[in-house]
């Protein structure tokens, strides 16, 4: 084609969990994607454009994992709505690409099958040929393309070189596909699930697609990383290993962000005439939000690891070692997933628990959830660890700052498992689901979707750094200079202002746990955001502070500020602290219901100060 219309088609990729789906994304679109929820859920959607080699531009779709058309969960009805054009503000695709594993042929033809009966303009993509190959799987893809009766193209979904059959195949099908209506979609009867089964089997006798060859690498690896007692203990080898990297690795790049805020501060005080503007600069954006951006590295080695294990295959092998344990203690075993992305964030975590189908399973993950360390207390566990933990390698180079780390995030996972024990002592008639999983095969993480996945994450840090953070940095730094101290008084003016007389009214709670005025007054708008409290307590220290102290690092502001035994307590209180409103909200609309949110933020709170007052006495004593 000479042009592109001016609508781009849209091509929409379909296909089950683990078929390397979104990964033939990234590398057809590269960084021309953008990411967004779909309206009125909190599903993620991807969409992003692809140049042909004709010059036709092409909208590509990526929609949610799905096994069937018949939905189970909410990311199987929004691929199922998108499709059947049933979602309100979404354009029904132009042209459906279904991706396919070549290594598990079988279950993915199913999901072909119900694709094909809706009457869509469709291609079948044969993704993840060459470890197939590696595997013995040998398919004939020109002849399962007659068999189907659908173009059928060969790919490897991580390569740049292994998309480009792909792209020609949509330069040349995507011109002549023209929108239509889906046909209705009906839950197929006993009688047609056979007829796909039969048919299932036919094709792949007729294709091939069934592994010729005996033990492949991933099950020689398999016998030792999956073993009852070897499993467990690499598994914790590796947690361990990326608690230490995360202030290992982070130091450098850490001191280089602190050295471009503290220059930033100099400069703004040479150039900016006293005043409301230069206070607000200095001591209220810069030393808030600053404050937080310092912990950037952190966050982005602890996400590194985290992508590093998923795309490598290891997750779900993780999920299978610490089954048994999640059940010991009542939950099902397809909690581990929605727990394990709540180190990411509760959020998704809590959204995740769609997943398990018995109602009692999935309201104790969802109460437990946000007890998982989320990397928003990251930057707290940081700032106190740098602050009041020496910097000391205790042996082999181990660090004592990862181990200290390592214990807290331990010790979430040990508080959330005494909880859902709790729990089931207190339910009735409970039923463990057993954990059903797809090991995918091992293979290297792929460079580009590293790295589009960290620039995900880093826009996401810096959209709230920027956003979320700023604003409250501002209101809390008004808050903090209002109003003015009157005429004769002495002390810092912060005392005298509405956030002073906010924290001395809190300090008299947090007294008993060792918690002074400000501290007291961070923990109120770190309710909005767990990290903001970090940019609250440099906000709150500069404008408490005088003389040189205001251009002081907050970390050297802390240690002349707090004894061990407070920051000891902070630390405890923040593995069970209360959760950010964002979290609650979630919860509320999980459960439909404003019970299960305030019940959480009870127990919570009472965790968290009975953890920081138990934490407080006893270092006091021994200190």
């Amino acid at each position: 084609m000479a042009g592109s219309p001016a609508v781009a088609p849209l091509v929409a990729l379909v296909g089950n969990p683990n078929c390397g789906k979104t990964a033939l994304f990234n590398v057809l679109t590269g960084s021309r994607q953008k990411v967004a929820n779909y309206a009125g859920v909190t599903v993620e959607r991807k969409e992003g454009s692809l140049l042909t080699p004709s010059g036709l531009r092409v909208r590509l779709l990526d929609l949610p994992g799905s096994y069937s058309l018949d939905p189970l969960t909410p990311d199987e009805q929004v691929t199922a709505d998108v499709l059947l054009g049933r979602r309100a503000g979404e354009t029904q695709p132009d042209l459906v690409v279904c991706v396919t594993d070549a290594t598990n042929l079988r279950q993915n033809l199913r999901l072909v099958l119900s694709l094909k009966r809706l009457g869509l303009p469709m291609v079948v993509a044969l993704n993840m040929t060459d470890i197939a190959r590696r595997k013995g799987i040998l398919i004939d893809a020109v002849r399962l393309s007659a068999e189907l009766g659908l173009p059928v193209v060969e790919t490897i979904g991580v390569k740049a070189d292994g998309v480009r059959a792909l792209a020609a195949v949509l330069d040349r099908v995507t011109p002549f596909a023209t929108a239509r209506h889906a046909v209705p979609w009906q839950t197929p009867a006993a009688a047609d699930i056979e007829h796909d089964q039969a048919e299932v089997r036919r094709i792949l006798g007729a294709v091939g697609g069934e592994r010729i060859d005996g033990v492949t690498l991933s099950d020689r690896v398999d016998a030792v990383a999956l073993q009852p007692v070897l499993g467990p203990l690499i598994l914790a080898l590796i947690l361990f290993l990326v608690f230490q990297a995360v202030f290992a690795w982070a130091q450098a790049p850490m001191d280089w962000i602190k050295l471009g805020v503290g220059a930033a501060g100099d400069w703004l005080g040479g150039v900016l005439p006293a005043g409301l503007l230069k206070d607000l600069l200095i001591n209220g954006v810069l030393a808030g939000v600053g404050s937080v951006l310092v912990f950037l590295p952190q966050i982005v080695i602890l996400f590194f690891f985290i992508l590093v294990l998923e795309d490598s295959g290891y997750l779900p092998r993780a999920a299978f070692l610490l089954d048994r344990i999640m059940g010991s203690v009542g939950l099902s075993g397809r909690a581990f997933i929605p727990l394990l992305s709540s180190f990411a964030c509760a959020i998704p975590g809590i959204m995740a628990t769609r997943t398990i189908q018995n109602p009692r399973d999935r309201l104790a993950t969802i109460m437990i959830a946000p007890l998982m360390t989320c990397s928003a207390r990251l930057p707290v566990y940081a700032l106190i660890i740098s602050a009041f933990i020496p910097r000391r390698e205790l042996w082999g180079g181990l660090q004592l700052q990862g181990l200290v780390l390592f214990a807290l995030y331990v010790a979430g996972v040990v508080s959330a498992m005494a909880v859902a024990y709790v729990l089931t002592l207190a339910g009735r008639h409970r039923h463990v689901q057993a954990l059903m999983l797809e090991l995918p095969a091992y293979h290297w993480p792929n460079l580009r979707n590293l790295g589009i996945g960290l620039l995900q994450r880093v826009d996401i840090f810096l959209t709230r750094v920027g956003t979320i953070i700023l604003s409250l940095m501002v209101i809390l730094w008004a808050l903090s200079s209002y109003p003015a101290p009157p005429p004769g008084a002495t002390g810092p003016a912060i005392q005298y202002s509405i956030a002073g007389h906010l924290g001395a009214a809190l300090a008299v709670l947090f007294a008993p746990i060792g918690f002074n005025w400000q501290i007291s007054v961070a923990l109120v708008p770190g309710l909005a955001a767990r990290e903001v409290a970090v940019g609250a307590l440099g906000t709150v220290y500069a404008l408490s502070a005088t003389g040189s102290d205001v251009s002081s690092a907050l970390t050297p502001l802390l240690t002349r500020s707090w004894s061990l035994p407070t920051a000891l307590s902070l630390l405890a209180w923040y593995v069970f602290a209360p959760q950010c409103l964002s979290t609650l909200a979630t919860v509320k609309r999980e459960t439909n219901s404003w019970r299960y949110p305030l019940i959480m933020a009870a127990y919570m709170f009472a965790l968290a100060y009975a953890a920081s007052w138990l934490t407080f006495r006893i270092a006091t004593a021994l200190s």
